[in-house]
């Protein structure tokens, strides 16, 4: 794909063709995401855009509880099992029923205005 955009520009556009794509430096191999324009760490700019399995895990999470009537919803951090972490939430579960260490799939939800990456239990 070419790079008319930024980084999250194109992240975006991958989501919208439901493609769930993270960065991988070719040099390390090592996945990373937010978006940026750099390998983190070395600074490399030797990197591609590469489609991960979208299974992961867990790493944390919390419960948020919004005034009622709005119900409650859960923040979590998942490492996906290519390396890198995101912040997103698992739905198809209770909020607080979410925990730490389970297995979880990705799956791409198009928005109004951009598309975004959540997990249900795998």
């Amino acid at each position: 794909m070419s790079e008319p955009g930024g980084p999250d520009t194109i992240f975006q556009q991958y989501l919208r063709e439901g493609r769930f794509m993270v960065q991988r430096a070719r040099g390390s191999g090592q996945y990373f995401f937010y978006p940026r324009v750099v390998e983190p760490g070395t600074g490399s700019r030797d990197i591609e855009w590469a489609e991960v399995s979208g299974m992961g895990e867990v790493y944390s999470s919390t419960t948020v509880f919004p005034r009622p009537p709005a119900a409650p919803y859960n923040v979590a951090l998942v490492e996906l099992d290519e390396g890198p972490r995101l912040m997103s939430r698992v739905e198809g579960i209770d909020p607080k029923d979410v925990r730490i260490g389970a297995k979880v799939k990705a799956r791409i939800v198009q928005g109004e205005e951009q598309a975004f990456v959540v997990f249900d239990p795998a």
